[in-house]
């Protein structure tokens, strides 16, 4: 006897109840029950049933995270409530002097604080009608923010549809996108392959990405969600912040493990050192503790200034800062023209180590700060990860730091990216852009050249001997041990490995010339997608944009590389010197003994190079992934594994070894 087909309305309303269960299980409770395939095997039947079924789509479904297309603008948004900015406290005895004001306003009355972290990031407002969610919103000036409803839907740990039966009417959860310090790094590392600026810090990324156009690169950002407020409310009624924060976790919607209910100011004073320390570990940007009056119906006795309500404030963190003199500031040429501003100090200790430099990022921000030269500066680590100018403290310097007029390289001039913020010099053959481009051609991500380093490129460009990537391969044992420091055996092994890289897959080829928005992973894809150069070369936009993770921005940047003659002069004499132009390596097989596992590797290994391994694990079905998480199935250890090694035992992640590996993938 046959089973009848199950119905579809059914099991796609099963779909979406589990693929929800295991969004909150994974982004909220931190605590997930199932493994990246099985949940990418929901997702993928819940996307079949739905493209099969149209009519089954609903609006809360998970598969309508990311819009299929880029917006034309944010629309304005009037907030119904005032989303008031929290005034700020710097020392223990402003925080005595608010728990006085609020007595002197609440006489005789008994009053408890929550104490919450103050995440750095982006206030925003989501609006839930019965229990959908219908809106999401920038806080903007406090009456009028923007739509970013497109960009909010990507974002997992924000819910769709709210667990709540019956749901109320309205609900207006307040709250903090932020973006986690993993997820920083590897967009900033993602933006310097692309040959674009990095954020100054999670705060910036965040904002910088909740406001882009297009949602589908948003949803690759990795940004989280906090709740920490209500804000419109029909339906519902809450005494306490307590109470709102509970409720808000019952319905699914993510809120700070780390609050306290204080029932003295006494007792939050006492925390301010312990949670100074307790921020340090946590992965994500938190610079003060917002303290609140508990009890709402207080709050809303207690009112507001014209700026900010009086039952709250926020304790700012004293921040790891040092002040030194600014010496002068050079602008350091990328690969791809961007000409970036670069602080050289007194070298000065700084959250453990000695810093001389930083990034100044682009030269609106050096304006908006008024640094000069000469001036006593405030250095921080943003995120306690990369140093950075934050003020000016003493005032020496005269003269404003402004965007310099021509390449210091080349002396082209330089000219302003249209409605950006960064300037480039434009000259293809910019001697500073070629060291740039040869150097990213050789590094052991793309060609992986052993042994062309800066020193050595410096002398191959200053002789002339090599204006661009494909001159490489015309290199001879004689030319090379002309240099300084260069010995027979040196030339040789140099010689041999260029000639090596002749045979290197395409998406190493892809990813070593360099075009804007392409760096290692796009190169996968296309490569897997395209098969062949020429292929790419001739790729409409229109094409381009029905490649997994290609967007817009993206797509353009591939053509404008493809149409320039200087590109295609280049990709000629690299055909011409022997270099392999095809996808070698079958990826993503279907079945493969890694499908669907995520696997991180770390530490030394003895028989892969880094890329080697990570080409591996895609052949064989898996996604390399740079750091472990919940989500990570599998890490490669290899000799001298740190922290990758130590979060993977921490989370319960299988480890294995090289020998291991190789037994599991049966090689």
């Amino acid at each position: 006897m046959t089973r009848p087909a199950p119905d579809p309305a059914a099991r796609a309303a099963d779909l979406r109840e589990q693929i929800r269960l295991h969004d909150r299980r994974y982004y909220v409770e931190n605590a997930p029950i199932i493994s990246d395939a099985d949940y990418d095997r929901l997702m993928k039947e819940l996307e079949a049933l739905e493209a099969a079924h149209p009519e089954l789509a609903t609006p809360d479904s998970p598969t309508q995270r990311v819009g299929g297309q880029p917006l034309k603008e944010f629309p304005a948004v009037r907030h119904e409530l005032p989303m008031l900015s929290i005034a700020n406290t710097y020392s223990v005895e402003e925080l005595r002097e608010f728990a006085a004001r609020v007595a002197r306003l609440l006489p005789g009355e008994s009053v408890e604080y929550m104490v919450e972290p103050k995440v750095d990031g982006l206030a925003v407002s989501l609006l839930y009608e019965n229990g959908l969610l219908t809106r999401g919103a920038t806080r903007g000036d406090g009456e009028t923010g923007e739509d970013v409803t497109h960009n909010i839907r990507t974002i997992r740990a924000i819910p769709l549809r709210l667990e709540a039966n019956p749901p109320p009417a309205r609900l207006e959860a307040r709250g903090e996108v932020y973006m986690p310090f993993e997820a920083f790094r590897a967009c900033n590392a993602a933006r310097e392959e692309a040959g674009e600026g990095q954020f100054a810090n999670p705060r910036n990324a965040a904002a910088g990405s909740l406001k882009l156009l297009d949602p589908r690169i948003t949803a690759r950002r990795g940004l989280r969600f906090f709740a920490y407020a209500v804000g419109v409310c029909e339906g519902l009624a809450f005494a306490t912040q307590f109470d709102t924060l509970a409720a808000f976790e019952r319905m699914g919607l993510p809120v700070n493990p780390n609050r306290m209910l204080c029932r003295s100011m006494d007792e939050v004073i006492a925390l301010t050192r312990e949670w100074d320390t307790l921020r340090r570990r946590q992965d994500y940007p938190w610079d003060g503790m917002v303290v609140k009056v508990n009890a709402l119906d207080q709050q809303r006795r207690l009112g507001a200034t014209a700026k900010a309500p009086r039952g709250m404030t926020a304790f700012k963190f004293p921040p790891d800062e040092a002040v030194t003199r600014l010496l002068r500031v050079d602008v350091q040429v990328g690969k791809t023209g961007v000409l970036t501003p670069v602080a050289r100090f007194e070298p000065v200790l700084l959250a453990g180590s000695t810093v001389s430099n930083a990034t100044l990022h682009n030269f609106e921000e050096i304006a908006r700060k008024d640094i000069r030269v000469g001036d006593e500066v405030v250095i921080e680590k943003a995120g306690e990860i990369i140093p950075q100018v934050v003020s000016v403290k003493v005032r020496h310097g005269s003269e404003p730091i402004r965007p310099p007029s021509a390449c210091p390289s080349c002396g082209s001039p330089a000219e302003r990216d249209a409605g950006g913020v960064y300037w480039r010099c434009g000259y293809p053959l910019c001697p500073a852009q070629a060291r740039q481009r040869v150097l990213y051609f050789g590094a052991r991500a793309a060609m992986d050249i052993e042994g062309l380093g800066p020193a050595l490129v410096d002398q191959l460009v200053d002789r002339g001997l090599v204006r661009d990537p494909a001159d490489l391969f015309t290199l001879t044992v004689d030319q090379l041990e002309a240099l300084e420091r260069m010995g027979r055996k040196s030339a040789e092994n140099l010689c041999a490995a260029i000639a090596a890289a002749k045979s290197r897959d395409l998406n190493r080829l892809i990813t070593a010339l360099g075009i804007r928005q392409v760096g290692v992973r796009a190169a996968e894809v296309l490569a897997r997608r395209f098969g062949d150069m020429d292929a790419l070369a001739a790729a409409t936009v229109e094409e381009l944009l029905q490649v997994e993770d290609i967007g817009e921005i993206t797509a353009r940047g591939i053509r404008a590389f493809f149409d320039r003659p200087e590109s295609r002069r280049v990709i000629e004499k690299l055909r011409a010197a022997g270099v392999n132009m095809k996808c070698l390596v079958p990826r993503s097989a279907s079945g493969g003994p890694l499908e669907g596992q995520t696997v991180v590797v770390t530490g030394a290994l003895r028989r892969y190079t880094r890329q080697q391994i990570e080409e591996r694990i895609v052949a064989l079905g898996g996604k390399p992934a740079s750091s472990v998480s919940r989500k990570t199935s599998l890490v490669v250890a290899g000799a001298d594994a740190g922290s990758k090694l130590a979060k993977a035992r921490e989370l319960g992640v299988r480890v294995v070894d090289e020998e291991e590996f190789e037994r599991l993938i049966g090689g």
